[in-house]
């Protein structure tokens, strides 16, 4: 409803047409109390935006905005034109403008000058989410607000708790006393991937048990796997460790093999299983049913599964895993069958290059397991240029010391 026209004319040289001014929310009251204010685009180069107006109006209570270019502007201006006719009294003639009509729109704003934004655009995103949410969030974002708020305070509240509690332990305690205590729980969490330990035993052989290792049935089932090694020849040993088919540790001692039948037997299927053992370190998730192939017996393979994977949930299926601290259990099994095999003194690092592992990790098992550490000459045709270290498993057992990473987290403190 048209409630005031008001006629701009503007530079008499420029043809400048009148305004025709609508307000959306109602009638006038008093036109003559209205201040106007007409603002054109500066761009008078561009002949689509030269023509853009913006009409300001001012009353007592409230601020009115229009303008004839934006998505609020009278859809009409472009459809036809419009005429205001200025009549003189005194002549009789009517003057005749061009006219458009402006939609005048209030400006709800309790505070027409700008806020200072520095502080809102100093908030974080997350911080600026949350005054969405208070401001225009639905009851059930609001409360899950509040409850993430709450939950923000306890975990402030805990972590404070946490942090005054051990402060108290470390005075009451001490940081050495502290250190010893997470250097007997890293040998108790090393102990559990060891095998059996028997500290009492009165032979070397009955420290780790070879029944401990391979049960009576499944070094029963080796038995035909094995029979390959029982009469292999030394142009057989050359062709394998030419094709690189087994580990350097079993094919250097395929070459010493006893004489007797049984002690015979007894190291091929021993070094067979060690050689499976080593291989199947190799292996990260395993996927197969079978993953060392039907030759393997299947109590070998349900043994090496129960006992050196862990069950991992992965893309909708259930898989074994072999992690790093499962294939530490693997390197202490095959050094314990090694000494069984060995007479209970090994080349550490021949198994160290076959498990692929660093010198300290395989330095830091062998001493966990109470094995006497020292240099040697590495065996023939073996990488001589290496220092190799001899482990030796005797009585009475040697006292455990902290792993090298131990040493020096005391030293540095």
């Amino acid at each position: 409803m048209a409630a005031a026209t008001w006629c701009y004319r503007g530079d008499p040289e420029e043809e400048q047409p009148a305004l025709l001014v609508t307000f959306s929310n109602g009638q006038l009251q008093r036109p003559d109390a209205v201040r106007f204010s007409l603002y054109r685009s500066s761009d008078v180069a561009n002949a689509r935006k030269k023509r853009r107006r913006i009409l300001v109006s001012e009353t007592e209570r409230l601020s009115y905005v229009g303008n004839n270019f934006s998505s609020g502007a009278m859809k009409c201006n472009s459809l036809c034109r419009y005429f205001l006719g200025v009549l003189n009294k005194d002549s009789g003639q009517m003057e005749v403008f061009n006219a458009e009509i402006f939609n005048m729109q209030p400006l709800l704003s309790d505070n027409l000058i700008p806020d200072d934004t520095r502080d809102y655009q100093n908030k974080s995103y997350r911080e600026k989410v949350d005054l969405c949410i208070e401001a225009f969030g639905t009851s059930k974002q609001k409360r899950a607000l509040n409850s993430r708020r709450m939950n923000a305070v306890g975990n402030d509240i805990l972590n404070t708790a946490v942090t005054k509690a051990a402060a108290d332990v470390i005075d009451a305690k001490g940081v050495t006393a502290l250190i010893q205590d997470v250097a007997q729980d890293d040998e108790q969490n090393m102990s559990i991937f060891l095998p059996p330990c028997h500290e009492d035993a009165d032979k070397p052989e009955n420290v780790y048990k070879f029944e401990d290792i391979l049960s009576p049935a499944e070094y029963e089932a080796l038995q035909s796997p094995a029979a390959a090694f029982i009469n292999i020849t030394p142009e057989e040993i050359a062709k394998k460790t030419e094709e690189k088919s087994h580990c350097s540790f079993v094919l250097e001692e395929l070459k010493f093999l006893p004489a007797d039948e049984k002690s015979r037997d007894r190291k091929a299927r021993c070094l067979w299983f060690l050689d499976i053992l080593i291989k199947f370190s190799f292996l990260k998730i395993i996927k197969k049913k079978y993953p060392l192939g039907p030759e393997c017996p299947h109590i070998i393979s349900r043994k090496l599964m129960k006992n050196f994977t862990s069950l991992t949930y992965n893309n909708g299926s259930v898989q074994n895993l072999i992690s790093a601290s499962l294939k530490t259990k693997i390197a202490a099994y095959v050094i314990a069958l090694a000494l069984h095999i060995k007479n209970f003194q090994i080349d550490l690092t021949v198994l160290q290059n076959d498990l692929k592992l660093h010198e300290s990790r395989m330095m830091d098992i062998a001493r966990a397991m109470r094995l006497k550490v020292s240099k040697a000459k590495g065996m023939p045709g073996l990488e001589n240029d290496q220092n190799h270290k001899l482990g030796t498993l005797s009585l009475p057992l040697p006292v455990q010391k902290a792993s090298g990473s131990q040493r020096k987290r005391r030293k540095m403190n």
